[in-house]
């Protein structure tokens, strides 16, 4: 049979030792046939680059926005301890510690001399320090993937496993290839029948994984690495199942696992900001015709959940999420049967890189749900202002709610779910549903999201009809 390529997060990567024996080793004797793509332990890239959810600065900020030295130094030499401690949580026999803190030592002090002669060399006017940003972002990505892959490559080895470290990350290779090239070449010889080859999730190459991906990157080195190798089935572990809801909000003894879904119920959940994997990633795996399978990594004996490109044998609601979001309006009286206010909003939006979750529009006004900070918004509004002198333009804090299916055809979903809102003494401000069926959202003011999130699924999914959740 062909091998599987298999993805590890952060979060679960910072649990390692505990995914040894149920996860690595599960293959009792003959524990191969497949490749591992690992990401940086958890809170390293947050480290290196930003915090992805509270903006504080890591390497990266603090070395584009220097005033002298000491910031992104301090930071570089946090992001070294934290590498530490992380692999002295995995690592047991003190030789395996001690390679490990070499090759940080190694890794770190190299981008630090790099950082060094490159703000050096930009002290001369003819070099601008700006156009080297995005190597630089890409060059920090690196070290935590490059970390990880080692110290995986060494607690397998000293279990017994003959485990290959396949670094991706071109530190000091001097020739610049594509993805697929990267790939393809760093595999040539690797036979995952025989070895476990740790591959790094972060893939150094011409074109710049983060200009276009930024922090999705390793899902995209993996869905790559699955098409190109022939993968038979693609599998990313996660600390918890793809189930039909957060616990968090409506209990873990109400929430399903999917089972079963396919690739557009996974666009539509990154639409949502709920990421099964990356839209771009999902893209490749399909077109690759490699069905793509999420499971607990800590529960290996559960298939989790396939997707891939079946249709639903049964009309049924899967999932209910939800989101926060900014919600852009612009009334212009003038703007019936004229043309171009649309292609206009869409300009700012795409300048500002603000996300468009969806949209709608009347005979004198557009408006937009964004996934984006109030601060963002207020440019936007002043660059449309601008535009539009006479129009009325107004951004404020909503929240939306997205019932979704691989086939919703004759449930009644926005009937129904307007019903189950105003059942909770909820009130939706908008709701929309496209003819595909594949998802409704309703909208509502922030603090009912939850509230709301709990009524769609009691109704949708915990109410749903035994012969038909089992169908689903």
């Amino acid at each position: 049979m062909p091998h599987t390529v298999e993805k590890i997060g952060g979060t679960s990567m910072s649990r390692l030792n505990e995914l040894l024996e149920p996860l690595f080793l599960s293959g009792g004797d003959d524990p191969y046939g497949r490749v591992f793509v690992v990401s940086a332990f958890g809170g390293i890239t947050n480290l290196l680059l930003e915090h992805k959810k509270t903006g504080e600065q890591g390497v990266y900020a603090r070395f584009a926005n220097a005033d002298n030295d000491h910031g992104w130094h301090e930071a570089l030499d946090r992001v070294a301890e934290a590498m530490r401690s992380a692999h002295r949580e995995i690592l047991s026999h003190a030789g395996d510690v001690e390679r490990a803190d070499e090759f940080v030592r190694d890794r770190i002090e190299g981008a630090r001399n790099c950082l060094i002669d490159l703000h050096r060399l930009c002290a001369y006017g003819h070099f601008r320090l700006a156009e080297h940003m995005l190597q630089i972002r890409e060059l920090l990505s690196g070290l935590g993937e490059a970390h990880s892959a080692f110290v995986t490559t060494l607690m397998l080895q000293r279990a017994g496993v003959n485990a290959r470290r396949v670094d991706l990350t071109g530190w000091r290779d001097e020739g610049d290839m594509s993805l697929d090239e990267r790939i393809t070449s760093a595999m040539k010889g690797v036979d995952p029948m025989s070895e476990m080859p740790i591959v790094t999730g972060y893939a150094q190459c011409v074109d710049g994984l983060m200009k276009e991906f930024d922090r999705g990157y390793s899902e995209v080195t993996f869905s790559r690495i699955a098409a190109l190798t022939g993968a038979r089935e693609a599998i990313i572990h996660k600390e918890f199942h793809l189930s039909s809801a957060d616990p968090n909000i409506v209990g873990q003894d109400a929430v399903r696992k999917l089972g079963r879904t396919n690739y557009d119920v996974a666009d539509q959940l990154s639409n949502m900001g709920m990421e099964a994997i990356h839209p771009k990633a999902a893209k490749t795996l399909r077109q690759a015709d490699v069905p793509l399978r999420v499971t607990n990594a800590f529960e290996p004996g559960d298939p989790g959940t396939l997707i891939d490109d079946q249709p639903a044998e049964t009309a049924a609601v899967e999932i209910v999420t939800g989101l926060d979001i900014i919600t852009l309006e612009l009334f212009e009286q003038d703007m019936v049967g004229v043309k171009g206010y649309d292609a206009a909003i869409l300009d700012v939006l795409k300048r500002h890189n603000v996300r468009i979750v969806s949209k709608v529009s009347n005979a004198n006004t557009i408006t937009h749900y964004l996934d984006s900070s109030l601060k963002t918004m207020r440019r936007v509004e002043r660059d449309l202002q601008g535009l539009y002198p006479a129009a009325s333009i107004s951004a404020r804090p909503m929240a939306m709610a997205a019932v979704i299916g691989r086939d919703l055809n004759g449930l009644s979903v926005l009937t129904r779910g307007l019903q189950a809102i105003a059942g909770a003494d909820l009130e939706a401000v908008g709701a929309s549903q496209g003819p595909r069926n594949v998802d409704v959202q309703f909208i509502f003011e922030r603090d009912a999201l939850q509230p709301a999130i709990k009524a769609l699924h009691a109704a949708f999914i915990e109410n749903q009809p035994t012969e038909l959740r089992r169908a689903a």
